[in-house]
């Protein structure tokens, strides 16, 4: 706690009972439920764990309340709990391509295996205010998909078994992935780390640095291969089992960037590939994050670095909010030792200024009569 005046902690403690009180809000009105904050504010939510880094649409809609909608306090709620949980292991990756959709479409395919699955998506609204909302009107029942569910390959194999995409990138079998929670990053960074950062980095900062490199700051020309939203099998091994151990499904949003490169003199003319994975529902995150990821691979490909979304210090340093957040809202905390140090220099500084300016004066005074 920082307290730097006599009676702070007194004023502390009110304040929290202050925000109690906004939190609340009008006690004619029926508090919020967690429940109804996980079931219809459930973007909030997913975007909650995935920059949080943990999957509990409970805790998420818990912080949620806690921080009154502020998406970033509520990410930092859950960051900071999820330090105090203890760890049993490492799960298997995720296998995507047996993903149960719910939604999935692709920009560079029209007719695909599997088909193109619209799925719950603003993409296809008027953006106008509904006014029915605000009376709490029902809802039409949705259809369901009466025909069996055929197979959906990734947009990313079609194009790697005509040889026309780099490879997936898989790492060498002795080689553990990185954990950025336990290790410090330390720059340059694998790819496995930088994905790790970007996966939980704030979704403002990357959308806009993806942003960028559509408008000309660095070398990107991207295609949405794939984006696909649905549910994933967690799985663990188990040493006392020949098989894995399927723990739950989480819901995941993955995009496959796929992206132009004229090739070398050892590597033929192909796409390569921007990837982004983050909990929940989140597309937009999904495809900023592997604009940025295409981006910070200006190295591996041999690419000049030109721009801020190609400088991996750049970006991995400063795409986390909590850490972004601690750092700018420090500056509500008193800095009187400090200011008064500076205030001092500053009026010292001002007191010679004036004697060197009335002594240049007087020198010219003496000049002008002595002529």
């Amino acid at each position: 706690m920082y307290v730097a005046v006599k009676g702070g902690e007194a004023a502390i403690q009110n304040a929290h009972r202050l925000l109690a009180d906004r939190r609340r809000g009008d006690r004619n009105l029926p508090a919020i439920t967690l429940e109804q904050i996980a079931s219809q504010l459930s973007l909030a939510v997913d975007r909650v764990m995935s920059e949080g880094s943990l999957y509990d649409t409970g805790l998420a809609a818990l912080a949620v309340k806690q921080a009154r909608g502020d998406m970033i306090e509520a990410i930092f709620l859950l960051r900071a709990y999820r330090t105090t949980l203890p760890r049993f292991g490492y799960t298997r990756p995720v296998d995507t391509a047996a993903m149960l959709v719910e939604r999935r479409v692709s920009a560079t395919y029209k007719d695909l295996p599997g088909g193109q699955l619209l799925g719950p998506t603003f993409d296809y609204t008027h953006r106008l205010l509904d006014p029915e909302l605000a009376e709490d009107a029902e809802p039409a029942a949705p259809e369901a998909r009466s025909e069996a569910e055929e197979a959906m390959p990734r947009v990313s194999d079609i194009l790697a078994n005509e040889g026309l995409i780099e490879e997936d990138g898989s790492l060498p079998e002795d080689r553990e992935p990185g954990d950025i929670t336990r290790e410090p990053p330390e720059f340059p960074m694998e790819r496995d780390q930088r994905l790790q950062a970007l996966s939980r980095g704030d979704e403002g900062f990357l959308l806009a640095l993806g942003y960028s490199t559509q408008r000309g700051y660095g070398r990107n020309h991207p295609f949405a291969g794939e984006i696909r939203i649905g549910e994933v099998d967690v799985e663990i091994d188990v040493p006392e089992l020949d098989f894995p151990l399927t723990l739950g499904r989480i819901r995941v949003t993955e995009c496959q960037m796929v992206n132009q490169f004229k090739g070398s003199q050892k590597v033929p003319p192909q796409f390569t590939r921007g990837y982004g994975l983050v909990f929940g529902q989140s597309e937009r995150k999904a495809m900023a994050m592997s604009l940025c990821d295409r981006a910070l691979r200006a190295n591996e490909l041999d690419e000049d670095i030109t721009a801020p979304a190609q400088d991996e210090e750049f970006v991995i340093s400063h795409c986390d909010n909590v850490q972004a957040t601690g750092f700018v809202e420090h500056l509500k905390l008193p800095h009187y030792v400090d200011f008064q140090a500076e205030l001092g220099l500053v009026r010292q500084m001002r007191r010679e200024y004036e004697e060197r300016r009335e002594g240049v004066a007087a020198d010219t005074e003496r000049r002008e009569a002595a002529e």
